[in-house]
């Protein structure tokens, strides 16, 4: 497994706070429902971030390694080991969006594709669904071609490699864990992590 490179680290300069009425997310719209709880009677105002669905993508090339990426992400504070994934444009289904996906963040592309049932990222704030696609016998056939906003590492691991991130507390992004475990046996049962000190080791790596 090779290691993390030290240009997806991005530094934080400042940080600032605004009042998401009115203002758009990149990935979500905003909107605030007035609900009546259906025991009291009382109107309560609740936050929805509405969102296009998403897909994640279990790759596997021809000679049986898995694809994953390590990209930046700014909610955990460092580079971060996971399956592909992006978004559902207009007008795509999410096969289509996978196969987009995967092609513009790996270069790899063709194989057998197969459906692995979707989840809700989470409900309670999100409206929508994150589809996992699993793909075998993928080949490189381009140069990777990620956004403007997105800067990504591949790396070809094996399934006891992806195992052993997964058991050691480097693999945590929860969507790209529940595409994984619709392909692999992941844990024993019942599992029990080595704690938080991984994840705080992670954000003093990048400070």
């Amino acid at each position: 497994m090779s290691s993390t490179p030290t240009e997806l680290n991005w530094k934080r300069l400042d940080s600032r706070h605004r009042s998401a009425e009115g203002n758009d997310l990149i990935l979500f719209r905003t909107r605030f429902d007035r609900m009546r709880h259906p025991l009291s009677g009382e109107v309560l105002e609740r936050l929805v971030l509405e969102s296009v669905d998403w897909v994640n993508m279990v790759a596997i090339d021809s000679e049986g390694a898995v694809v994953m990426v390590r990209q930046f992400r700014f909610g955990s504070g460092y580079a971060t080991l996971e399956t592909p994934g992006g978004m559902v444009d207009p007008g795509e289904d999410s096969h289509t969006a996978a196969k987009r996906e995967l092609l513009e963040e790996t270069g790899y592309g063709g194989g057998e594709w197969r459906y692995l049932g979707a989840v809700e990222p989470n409900p309670a704030i999100h409206d929508h669904l994150c589809h996992h696609w699993l793909a075998t016998d993928v080949e490189r056939v381009a140069e990777p071609r990620p956004g403007r906003g997105e800067m990504l590492a591949v790396e070809r691991m094996s399934e006891a490699q992806v195992t052993q991130a997964v058991r050691g507390g480097v693999i945590r992004h929860a969507l790209a864990l529940s595409a994984l475990s619709r392909v692999f046996e992941l844990w024993p049962r019942p599992f029990a992590e080595a704690g938080p000190e991984v994840r705080r080791r992670q954000r003093n790596e990048t400070v």
